[in-house]
């Protein structure tokens, strides 16, 4: 029998999605299809339908180095996954722009775990997510299970780092205030909240499967209130603190790697400006060849013509 987390999840990657978040999978597949595993879709763009937005897309592999057709780009992301880069495709009523992050299947099914400190995976993936590819039906299964543990680990630490009892809501929201604080994210103090009430029932439903799923005895009031039987919370508490310290650490060092990994990064960067400022943002040649070089006489251009502040 399946248990019943593995098929509600299984049920919600199946979920219908924006013809422009197909477009996406369909454009890397067209480049990569023999080398990907599964497709993901998650994030902001999937909880509100906007297709003007930037999609949040991963890409799973069981083989970097024919993924990336090179042997250092292939190192870089398997010393620190994922490796980002940004995508723009025609579609039916625009421009459709994705951010792609690619990862060995292996490192994935890592992360969503919780093996180490890394928290930004399964922070993610316990979230509402769709499936946009699978090879094959094993890749459909490892996608799903994939996503159910990231739902379990979450959890776990849903439950170790909230009250003694409280409702989902209060231990959603405690996670996701504490999975925040551990990147370099500039989010506005209620996202926690707005990520819950995106999917509030989901989330309620989820938790007490997710806690039978791993094995943690959990009762509930006739008004819906959770007592999960938790040892160790000072230990967790502990165990958080770091991942936290670490957590930006290891943030910086992505964003010191994507530099020189983030492919098309200026025309995502620029797209950021035109979106914010509401006017084009025009570079040279040169400038798009060499942005670190170029960097320093562009960000003066553009704090002097009013893109930045």
């Amino acid at each position: 029998m399946t248990p019943p987390l593995i098929h509600l999840i299984a049920g919600e990657l199946e979920r219908p999605v924006m013809a422009e978040a197909q477009a996406v999978a369909d454009a890397i597949l067209a480049r990569h299809r023999s080398n990907v595993t599964a497709v993901l879709f998650y994030g902001s763009c999937l909880r509100t339908g906007d297709a003007d937005g930037l999609l949040d897309v991963y890409v799973l592999t069981d083989d970097l180095r024919a993924y990336h057709g090179r042997l250092w780009p292939a190192l870089l992301n398997a010393a620190l996954p994922p490796t980002v880069s940004y995508l723009e495709i025609a579609g039916a009523a625009g421009m459709v722009r994705a951010k792609v992050a690619v990862m060995g299947t292996a490192a994935f099914g890592r992360a969503v775990r919780g093996e180490g400190i890394d928290t930004t995976v399964w922070a993610r993936f316990c979230q509402p997510v769709a499936l946009l590819h699978a090879r094959d039906a094993a890749s459909r299964a490892m996608a799903v299970e994939a996503v159910a543990q990231a739902v379990v680990t979450a959890a776990r630490w849903a439950v170790r780092l909230g009250p003694a009892r409280g409702s989902p809501a209060d231990y959603w929201t405690a996670l996701f205030r504490h999975t925040y604080g551990a990147e370099l994210r500039a989010e506005r103090g209620d996202r926690a909240m707005l990520v819950h009430g995106w999917a509030a029932e989901r989330y309620a439903r989820v938790l007490p499967l997710a806690l039978t799923h791993a094995g943690i005895t959990v009762t509930a009031t006739s008004g819906g209130e959770l007592h999960p039987v938790i040892n160790g919370r000072g230990k967790a508490h502990k165990a958080w603190t770091r991942r936290r310290r670490l957590g930006k650490l290891l943030n910086i060092l992505r964003l010191a790697k994507a530099a020189f990994t983030f492919d098309n990064g200026v025309d995502y960067i620029l797209w950021k400006l035109e979106r914010h400022v509401g006017r084009p943002v025009r570079i040279s040649a040169w400038q798009r060849r060499h942005p670190l070089l170029a960097s320093p006489l562009l960000l003066v251009r553009l704090y002097r013509d009013g893109f930045i502040r």
